[in-house]
């Protein structure tokens, strides 16, 4: 029980969502999504995770530990 209350606050929700169509500040987007400012991260410094780390992890599961 209960389920109609909580239907019909969705389709309230979903037809505000619809029809509804803010202000959009488009070249704020436009310079969001194409700004100059992101920089690549640089994949080989990053090393969080040294690769000897799961070496003697790879021993136990070989049998050789």
């Amino acid at each position: 029980m209960g389920r109609g209350r909580a239907k019909a606050k969705q389709t309230k929700v979903a037809r505000e969502l619809k029809y509804f169509s803010p202000n959009t500040d488009l070249s704020a987007l436009e310079q969001e999504l194409h700004g100059s400012s992101y920089a690549e991260p640089d994949r080989k410094s990053d090393t969080s995770v040294s690769e000897d780390e799961y070496d003697e992890y790879g021993k136990w599961a070989s049998g050789q530990a």
